[in-house]
């Protein structure tokens, strides 16, 4: 065989070009070394030490969106969910519906606390519930759901927060009891009325999380924390429909096959509230005229996402008052509260919620 030869001036240039290959490998190599370096940093910061710890106080089963709400928690990885108490009216009986989602969607291991119970009545999501079991919950259940809430944020290493998408019993009797709570927990909560009224209308309203319970929203909304809130003038806009609820409502995962049987749930029940004498037909027809198309106005997912993050949202500081009669006035002698007030990017909220859902 012959010998090939090869000049000295294509020798250089041989190994230039093949150096340049090298560099070019190695600045890729580099970079995706990076990338999935910090991709691994954001994972671990979500999965670890950066999560921050929530206590969610919800009155699921008056309206669907606290459902929301809570499935919208359970997808969040940057929250640590350390404790869900239930608040107003039959609240035992509201906890079997928590403890049942919760087992259903594989998340026993979060605690749950029986609030303030104001009466023995039924809830508009109980058919759902209604076989479960309290005291078969893998986790753990306390019956003082107001010492728990307390015990919780004492025991904090880091500051709490404190998630609140309901009147307020539970946490008034929480801040009655040990007030030292308000220098270890923030609060975030879907409460008041600023600017706009239900459906993003002025006047603002006497909101129901309000109005319900005044009193003790007096006694939190004066309390010595931090305090973070959604109006109705963001959260009452907030509706998920054509093909984005179509995502939610055909994922069928644990978590929205739950939430949408609670939402079919609620929504049978108050049709059946108002229309007693409905044939099964004329409300199954309803029900499924409803349930294909959107979703009722998800208020209380706002709160769970200003927990998270404000980017969305035109945040303002402003000192609010609560009257007797429910409202929440502008009141510049107030305690000052953050606002969520507007919706920079509402679009991209309901893309976040759907996309969190459906993951």
């Amino acid at each position: 065989m012959s010998e090939i030869s090869i000049s000295p001036s294509a020798r250089v240039r041989t190994l230039f070009l093949s150096g340049r290959w090298i560099v070019a490998l190695a600045v890729l190599a580099l970079f995706l070394t990076v990338a999935g370096s910090c991709a691994l940093d954001k994972d671990s910061a979500l999965a670890g030490r950066q999560k921050i710890p929530i206590i969610f106080d919800t009155d699921i089963c008056d309206d669907i969106d606290d459902t929301w709400a809570l499935a919208l928690l359970l997808q969040s990885p940057e929250l640590d969910i350390k404790l869900i108490t239930t608040e107003v009216g039959n609240t035992p009986s509201k906890a079997k519906t928590v403890a049942k989602f919760l087992e259903t969607v594989g998340r026993t291991d979060i605690p749950i606390g029986i609030g303030v119970k104001q009466h023995d009545g039924h809830h508009r999501q109980d058919a759902w519930a209604k076989d479960y079991d309290l005291s078969s919950y893998p986790g753990t259940v306390y019956r003082d759901g107001v010492q728990a809430l307390i015990d919780t944020v004492m025991k904090s290493r880091k500051p709490i927060k404190v998630v609140a998408v309901g009147p307020l019993p539970n946490i008034a009797a929480a801040l009655e009891r040990e007030p030292r709570i308000a220098g270890k927990a923030e609060f975030v909560g879907m409460h008041g009325s600023v600017r706009r009224g239900y459906d993003g209308n002025p006047p603002p309203s006497a909101e129901y999380n309000v109005k319900a319970f005044a009193k003790e929203a007096q006694k939190v909304f004066t309390a010595p924390w931090n305090m973070t809130i959604t109006p109705l003038d963001t959260c009452g806009i907030v509706q998920i429909k054509g093909g984005k609820y179509q995502e939610v409502l055909k994922r069928n995962s644990p978590v929205t096959r739950a939430l949408i049987e609670n939402y079919r749930a609620w929504y049978r029940q108050g049709i059946l509230d108002e229309h007693k004498d409905l044939s099964e037909a004329e409300l199954n027809k309803r029900i499924e005229e409803k349930l294909n198309s959107s979703s009722t106005t998800l208020f209380d997912t706002v709160a769970v996402y200003l927990a998270m993050s404000t980017e969305l949202a035109k945040m303002e500081k402003l000192g609010i008052r609560v009257t007797d009669d429910g409202y929440t006035r502008i009141d510049e002698s107030a305690k000052v509260i953050s606002c969520a007030t507007e919706w920079k990017n509402l679009e991209a909220f309901e893309d976040l919620l759907v996309d969190r859902l459906t993951k």
